[in-house]
């Protein structure tokens, strides 16, 4: 095994969280570096370490007290922290991220310690570029960046919200193996709108009502320019940014940069996996569902136009296939005549003519209930953020012509579910196929257990990131985010078995991840962004790329002097 040289020591060593190994530092180790003394006598390995430390994990009583745990862990021993996370997955993932980060970014100030990432605040937007000239940034390869306006279905969380980015890039190194000294989580803080935050005497953002309209937007610009002159090559995602924001902010910016926006893309990759799995139990094809997604945000377009991009593949034009779609927002079905129709929503909007005879009354809004009534759905897809969207009557409608109703209640944390499975199963009688955004425990039917498959983006960022990084993608494209969902079609368990959950066990996700990369990586190559060579450099950039949370020996750096706090 390779030595690592280190330049630190003694105290300096052990606070530091991405080289500190705690009591398995060896004796060798603690002579050189000067450690005797600051750490018990015992002599452990990782494995000893793993023991102790879920043991701890698991005798705290909620799940909060857990994410809090984990944090500080991650924290001070970032090598013990993704051993935990990847030798656990099924049990860290609700912890690290959703639905636990939501309560994590709603308590974030409650918790915060150590600095991770980095904050930069509107009254330092002059500052930007010399924050992140930072030596430690030097090998920074990718970036999440939220501002914290719309913080999975909990809304405006402010500073709070960094608890996602953090999130975000622990699982870019627990599941796709990328070194966390390459991953930089950041939170664009232009104040909250959250009375709750601005009144708290412990909030730690910006105490300030949100920057809105062209100072904000140059806030942003100033933002990514920073960027692109610090790290040419770096690969940016954008994260729980309001709706609006989420899609300007891609479209301006997807061609000066390398980025992609996981809202959009990654939730409409692993969504498009699932409902495929889905139709193999089913057997109806993609190009003959009638698809309505409730929430026609950023996530509900992303969904709608990947989906639409398979329909076409499969036959249909462009027309056809968004017509297949029958979006459900706020104001009931968009329409035509939808009041503050955005562009992006305006291409799947019906017809004023073909709905005027759904509507209950005249001028009434055309509910997620007229809209079942009249189209007979085979599939409901919910990226909405309100709890109980999917109501009984339009599920139970639902069934009476699907078989199987597909049913997706997507948005998180659990209290912003549109409907839960336990529900969603007593509604259709036990027939619906059922993919949740957050974790649900399996529900029984008929004293059967069926697992509930958790349509979860972690599916697809890690890998898309790591194939972006690996072929040195110069830009994100349509095709690439295509590629890992198609990828991980080839890997769904009901290609195989009807009776399958819908989604492969989230313990493979790693090894998903790097399959993910390469399919990403040739997508890369095939579209002209890559630059590597071929596929065979490819793979060599895959394997150099994936970290392994294990602990290497340490050498003195040479001529290196110990510190006088040892």
């Amino acid at each position: 095994m390779n030595e690592q040289v280190i330049s630190l020591f003694g105290y300096d060593l052990i606070n530091s969280p991405r080289w500190n190994k705690g009591t398995a530092f060896t004796d060798h180790e603690r002579d050189i570096f000067l450690l005797h003394g600051l750490l018990p006598p015992h002599i452990g390995t990782l494995d000893d370490q793993l023991a102790r430390r879920l043991q701890a994990l698991n005798g705290q009583l909620t799940s909060f007290n857990k994410y809090a745990f984990l944090r500080d862990l991650q924290d001070t021993n970032e090598t013990l922290f993704y051993a935990l996370v990847e030798r656990n997955v099924e049990q860290m993932l609700p912890l690290v991220y959703t639905p636990t980060v939501g309560e994590g970014c709603q308590r974030f100030s409650e918790i915060w310690r150590k600095p991770r990432g980095v904050f930069l605040s509107y009254p330092n937007k002059n500052r930007i570029e010399q924050i992140l000239s930072n030596p430690h940034y030097d090998g920074i390869k990718c970036i999440v960046v939220s501002d914290g306006e719309r913080i999975l279905g909990l809304g405006d969380q402010g500073a709070g919200g960094m608890g996602i980015p953090i999130g975000k890039m622990a699982l870019y190194t627990a599941l796709g193996g990328i070194h966390p000294e390459h991953c930089l989580p950041i939170l664009l803080d232009v104040g909250t709108d959250n009375e709750d935050r601005l009144k708290s005497p412990i909030y730690i953002g910006w105490r300030h009502h949100r920057v809105r309209g062209d100072d904000y937007d140059s806030f942003v610009d100033t933002f990514v320019q920073s960027v692109k002159k610090r790290w040419p090559h770096v690969l940016l995602q954008w994260e729980d940014f309001a709706g609006n924001n989420a899609a300007r902010f891609l479209a301006r910016y997807r061609n000066q940069l390398c980025t992609f926006n996981d809202d959009i893309q990654g939730t409409a990759a692993v969504t498009a996996a699932t409902l495929i799995s889905a139709i193999n139990v089913t057997g109806v094809p993609l190009e003959q569902q009638r698809i309505v997604v409730v929430g026609f945000g950023s996530a509900g377009i992303g969904i709608s136009n990947l989906l639409a991009q398979f329909m076409q593949d499969r036959g249909l034009s462009q027309q056809d296939a968004r017509s297949r779609f029958y979006p459900v927002d706020r104001y009931g079905l968009i329409t035509e005549s939808t009041r503050d129709l955005r562009p992006e929503q305006r291409d799947y909007a019906r017809k004023d003519q073909e709905v005027q005879s759904w509507r209950q009354q005249p001028n009434a809004e055309i509910t997620l209930l007229d809209v079942v009534r009249q189209v007979q759905p085979t599939v409901l897809i919910g990226v909405s953020g309100q709890a109980g969207a999917f109501t009984e009557q339009a599920v139970r409608e639902m069934s009476n012509h699907a078989p199987r109703p597909v049913i997706f209640p997507l948005s998180n944390p659990t209290s912003r579910s549109e409907a839960t499975p336990e529900d969603l199963m007593e509604w259709s009688e036990g027939r619906a196929l059922i993919g949740t955004g957050t974790e649900f425990p399996p529900v029984n039917v008929g004293g059967r257990e069926v697992h509930i498959a958790q349509t979860n983006n972690s599916y697809i960022f890690p890998g898309l990131a790591l194939g972006i990084i690996s072929s040195k993608a110069k830009h994100v494209t349509d095709t690439m985010v295509k590629a890992a969902a198609q990828e991980l079609v080839r890997h769904l368990p009901t290609q195989k078995d009807k009776q399958a959950s819908l989604l492969p066990p989230l313990s493979d996700a790693r090894q998903l991840a790097q399959l993910i990369s390469l399919a990403v990586g040739r997508q890369a190559i095939q579209d002209g962004q890559a630059q590597v060579a071929n596929e065979a450099e490819l793979a060599r950039e895959v394997r150099s790329n994936v970290w392994e949370p294990v602990y290497v020996p340490y050498a003195v750096k040479p001529q290196s002097k110990a510190s006088t706090t040892a």
